[in-house]
């Protein structure tokens, strides 16, 4: 037997058959809780499991106070490792966090009188098991409790069975035509409170959670508990210095005019920028179906600011530069002039190259045909064209692809930089798949990469714009409705928001898409039927933000891992925008070079419900102190006297 077949076989089963230490893996996306009366040392592992070559990744362990002990950077020439971290003995859980979707199998080891507890993800698959591992969960007294899985290829069958009397629930995971697809059992409710075992048929990859209950599952029956949210404090000061232009945020737009019924739904949204695609194919023969739907944003929207992808129909991403693409060029263009010289209106002249095209040599050839061919044109830059490249898939890391490590967007980019830097005037590209709320900090980072690479002038300020134009919790159909469809997607939303901008570098940033699409629902607007939409809860959350967005980014330091913050002014007018990502509520205590509390400060907070309403700020030593419940959006606005 091989090796790692042996480790395997370790993996998530009960301690009565193996001894100290425990062992957890292969974990590839979910949160392993920690009580350490004594302290302990965490030994973690890694080896490749998917394009590691391509990615880097970073896990993260928190302290029971949601403080960041360590931040773990895997960079993506370290296929394998391992690497031990001190766990001193502590009340309440540490957390240590594998943010899917991740490219490596982690093992992790500890003593077992370390109590551990592991969360798996909903929908995507959250480990890679051997044949009959099994775990233990909790329902109690009461709870409606249902257990759900899906098929990823690996285990094909969930059992558990209730230890009090050996009652039995079998569920089997069948394939399914969507994505967002599952199957679900519900287990019998009790008068007293239930332990199970779970056993999980099948090996290899496995998607499993509860519903109605705490999604927690354990190796020993003895280590189940419920988890403890310390409360947590943070302390935000606001320095007078000015990062940057906030960025537009704004959405991507259907290939057609919308139905008057959505109006109202997009002008909550408040959107000032936009993703449009122009299908090369279609715009010679319907001359006027692009001119009406922009015009109609721009004049009825005041949407100024956009970027539009040249594909094919049906977002067909790679083109040649032949006579029908030139002549849907030369259209688009066109129709540009006609619209007048209003805005700023980026054109990139593919959707993910690096994903799509055969190779950079391919995808280069095409790109300087059409560069030439619009320089030719005396009407592009009065019409506010500007030229955006390579609007690739992901930045920092490789597309979903083989061979991806020699297809890293920043790559692209800098070749194409260096190839055509004069006539470039935007570095675009779509995030995807950075899907935990831990995890968003990494826009952070791609937008200063960014920012390195086109260089800033003596300002401070990118010699190209950086354009976010593209971005989702997951890519493609991919979708975990958990997330796209509940309050998870306003906090990650609101986090995204913060970390992008948190440096006045990023231009514009986009959601995709505006209204779901029956094979793509991850729109901000739900589709209720042909003609009826309605505000996802990620609406509401760019309806929040956009209600206290500013023009301008102002300094702000915060040491918070589980707080994320943005503070912005227009003049004598304040915002500081923020999201708690966990359940734990926090005490947040606000610091300025002014007074406060003379300028009487407003404070508002989005919940799970989808409401906001006012709360209450308190006044010490000329700081604003407010207390924030555990994943909530809050804005607190103040005008300087």
């Amino acid at each position: 037997m091989k090796p790692r077949s042996l480790f395997a076989l370790m993996l998530f089963v009960a301690p009565s058959l193996y001894a100290a230490p425990m062992q957890w893996g292969d974990i590839r996306d979910g949160s392993l809780y920690l009580q350490a009366a004594a302290a302990d040392t965490l030994h973690l592992r890694w080896s490749p499991a998917w394009q590691s070559d391509a990615n880097h990744e970073q896990l993260y362990l928190l302290a029971p106070d949601g403080q960041l002990l360590q931040a773990l950077d895997i960079p993506a020439s370290q296929a394998y490792g391992q690497q031990d971290i001190h766990l001193p003995a502590a009340q309440g859980d540490y957390r240590l966090q594998v943010p899917g979707y991740s490219f490596r199998n982690f093992k992790i080891g500890h003593d077992s009188a370390t109590q551990a507890q592991f969360e798996p993800a909903k929908v995507h698959f959250s480990a890679d098991v051997a044949e009959g591992a099994e775990l233990y969960f909790q329902v109690a007294a009461g709870e409606r409790a249902v257990l759900a899985g899906k098929y990823h290829g690996g285990v094909s069958v969930l059992q558990a069975v209730r230890l009090s009397d050996g009652l039995q629930v079998r569920l089997k995971l069948e394939r399914h035509e969507q994505y967002p697809q599952f199957d679900q059992v519900p287990l019998p409710p009790a008068s007293q409170d239930e332990v199970w075992r779970l056993s999980m048929g099948g090996s290899g990859k496995v998607g499993f959670w509860l519903d109605g209950t705490a999604n927690l599952f354990a190796q020993d029956l003895h280590q189940l508990h419920p988890l403890q949210w310390t409360p947590g404090q943070v302390e935000l000061t606001l320095k007078p210095q000015a990062r940057g232009p906030s960025p537009y945020l704004g959405i991507a737009l259907p290939y057609a005019q919308p139905p008057q019924s959505t109006f109202e739904l997009l002008r909550a949204l408040g959107a000032r920028s936009a993703n449009f695609y122009s299908f090369v194919d279609v715009i010679k023969s319907e001359p006027l179906r692009e001119i009406g739907f922009r015009r109609l944003y721009r004049e009825m929207f005041a949407i100024d600011h956009d970027i539009t992808l040249l594909a094919g129909t049906g977002r067909r991403p790679v083109l040649e530069a032949d006579r029908q693409t030139l002549a849907g060029l030369d259209a688009w263009l066109a129709d540009s002039a006609q619209l007048g010289n209003r805005g700023t209106h980026y054109l990139a002249f593919a959707d993910e190259p690096n994903l799509n095209y055969p190779s950079y040599a391919a995808f280069a050839a095409y790109f300087g045909q059409m560069l030439e061919h619009t320089r030719a044109n005396p009407d592009t830059r009065a019409a506010g064209v500007r030229i955006a490249m390579p609007a690739s898939s992901r930045l920092l890391d490789g597309p979903f692809r083989v061979g991806a490590g020699q297809r890293r967007g920043i790559d692209w980019a800098q070749r194409l930089l260096q190839e055509h830097g004069e006539d470039i005037d935007a570095l675009a590209w779509h995030e995807w798949m950075v899907r935990d709320l831990l995890a968003t900090r990494r826009y952070r980072d791609s937008v200063r990469a960014a920012a390195q690479l086109v260089g800033l002038d003596e300002h401070g300020r990118p010699r190209k714009a950086l354009l976010l134009s593209q971005t989702n919790i997951s890519s493609g159909p991919d979708l975990s409705p958990y997330q796209q469809d509940t309050h998870y997607a306003a906090l990650w939303w609101m986090s995204v928001v913060v970390n992008a901008s948190q440096d006045g570098l990023l231009d514009m940033l986009n959601w995709f898409q505006a209204a779901d699409e029956p094979e793509y629902p991850k729109g901000m607007l739900a589709l209720r039927d042909a003609q009826r939409f309605a505000l996802k809860p990620v609406a509401k959350a760019q309806q929040f933000i956009q209600q206290h967005w500013l023009g301008e980014v102002q300094a702000l330091d915060n040491p918070a891992f589980e707080v994320d913050a943005l503070a912005l002014r227009d003049g004598a007018r304040h915002s500081l925008l923020g999201v708690a990502k966990t359940l734990r509520p926090h005490t947040i205590e606000l610091a300025a070079t002014t007074d406060l509390c003379q300028s009487g400060p407003r404070l508002e907070l989005l919940g799970p419900d989808g409401y906001s309403h006012d709360a209450p700020v308190q006044c010490h030593a000329g700081r604003a102190v407010f207390q924030l419940p555990g994943e909530t959006l809050f804005a607190l606005t103040w005008k300087t006297l």
